[in-house]
């Protein structure tokens, strides 16, 4: 989908009417355009080849967005307790409080 945005993002430039008023820049928009539909079709390729791989690859991707949950959830966790921290630290020294900064 990157790719193909790239490549419309190419064409429209393509048709700015800037590009007939100046030569340079429609001489490097056009090696921006084939360059995206090169990449375009690289990328089409790959995912032609990639066949039943594609399958290995949407089974890791859950596991990997199951970490990414995890991680966002401990340090929530993390910071929440951190505030705690601070908050006790900032108490007078009694036998709780200092109970508590140690837990």
């Amino acid at each position: 989908a990157m790719s193909k945005s790239a490549v419309k993002i190419s064409s429209d430039l393509l048709s700015n009417p800037l590009c007939e008023q100046e030569p340079t820049f429609l001489e490097m928009v056009t090696a921006f355009d084939t360059a995206m539909k090169r990449m375009d079709s690289f990328n089409q390729e790959k995912v032609r080849r990639r066949g039943d791989r594609g399958v290995v690859f949407s089974s890791v991707f859950p596991s990997l967005n199951m970490a990414v949950k995890r991680r966002e959830q401990t340090l929530q966790d993390y910071k929440r307790l951190q505030s705690k921290v601070e908050k006790y630290e900032e108490k007078e020294r009694t036998g709780p409080v200092l109970a508590k900064l140690h837990q």
